[in-house]
């Protein structure tokens, strides 16, 4: 049995504590946040702490999650692995590419560790199933692909959180926040990409610094074609929607449901998520799939699990895209 310590206790740490209660080879042994009243939220009999390096060197866990603001991720996974921990980071993997980069250095000088990062989505029953289509080379290559993200964020969302709002502490917006899973599913289902030009912009009068709205054009390798538009501007939170075009058969995604479009349009549903009772809607239930597969492979070394240099590429687009936007050009990936 693993012992797991989460360092955070906001809005996400519910989901990965809930996940290592389901999983009976792993114990909770601590719990860390900066707030003493954060307790409340997690079970009161495992030892609670304000200073994760304390936490650290007392209970010495196999493995902490990190569920802390963005930019604290890649800092205290660094502690952690240089405190000789195993690490499973929520998303983003980093603040931007340099960072990115550093933590992608940081998993090859420690073969020894194991360093999971948090894009579920991959685990999706709809994911996989589209993307077991895409690699069975039965429907061609694919073509084209579309993500849309089509949210909503009030004012108060930022105001609640200053962090979220700055460059410094969130490094982006309506991207790195809301739409990094369906970036990174871009490239996951498609391939690499090329090129891409972009718009980014603020559409809502909140003040923030970060973009609210984007929209990108995407040139892929192997000669796919992609849009990708996200926002915080909706008037509510609605599905985000893949569509993927192969040479043989066209598939689309939508409230959490695998279609494929048939000759005449209609459409045949083929795989629907599972959902997860009483939480966001957009959390999706594959966190617990993801974190059990990791923990799978601490006890075997399988390495079947989200690398750091896996979710590093997530980064990478969302900088291209920026610079995009900024300069108005196209811009290699």
């Amino acid at each position: 049995m693993k012992k797991a310590a989460v360092i955070g206790l906001g809005d996400i740490s519910s989901i990965h504590l809930g996940a290592i209660a389901a999983n009976d080879q792993i114990q909770l042994c601590a719990v860390c946040d900066i707030d003493p009243s954060a307790r409340e939220r997690a079970p009161q009999e495992v030892p609670f702490y304000t200073d994760y390096k304390e936490m650290i060197r007392k209970e010495q866990p196999d493995c902490v999650h990190i569920c802390l603001p963005h930019y604290l991720h890649y800092p205290v996974a660094k502690d952690a692995v240089e405190m000789g921990v195993n690490v499973f980071c929520e998303k983003p993997v980093a603040l931007n590419q340099a960072q990115a980069a550093e933590y992608v250095q940081l998993e090859k000088d420690h073969p020894e560790l194991q360093i999971g990062i948090c894009l579920q989505n991959r685990l999706n029953e709809t994911t996989e199933a589209l993307k077991e289509l895409i690699d069975s080379g039965n429907y061609g290559k694919v073509t084209g692909i579309r993500g849309t993200v089509p949210w909503a964020r009030p004012k108060e969302y930022y105001d609640v959180k200053p962090w979220r709002g700055k460059w410094k502490t969130a490094g982006g917006g309506c991207m790195i926040n809301q739409s990094v899973h369906t970036l990174d599913l871009l490239y996951y289902l498609a391939g690499p990409i090329r090129r891409l030009k972009a718009s980014v912009s603020q559409v809502l009068d909140y003040g923030i610094e970060v973009e609210d709205t984007v929209t990108a054009s995407l040139e892929f390798e192997n000669g796919a074609r992609g849009l990708f538009y996200a926002t915080n501007a909706n008037f509510k939170n609605e599905s985000v929607q893949l569509a993927v075009d192969l040479e043989k058969a066209s598939f689309r995604m939508r409230d959490n449901i695998l279609y494929r479009v048939e000759e005449d349009g209609s459409e045949v549903v083929l795989v629907e998520d599972r959902r997860m009772p009483g939480s966001k809607f957009y959390y999706g239930a594959s966190h617990e799939k993801l974190i059990r597969k990791f923990y799978n492979s601490l006890e075997s070394g399988s390495g079947d699990y989200i690398h750091v240099a896996d979710a590093e590429m997530s980064i990478r687009l969302i900088d291209a895209i920026q610079n995009s936007g900024r300069f108005g050009i196209w811009t290699e990936v």
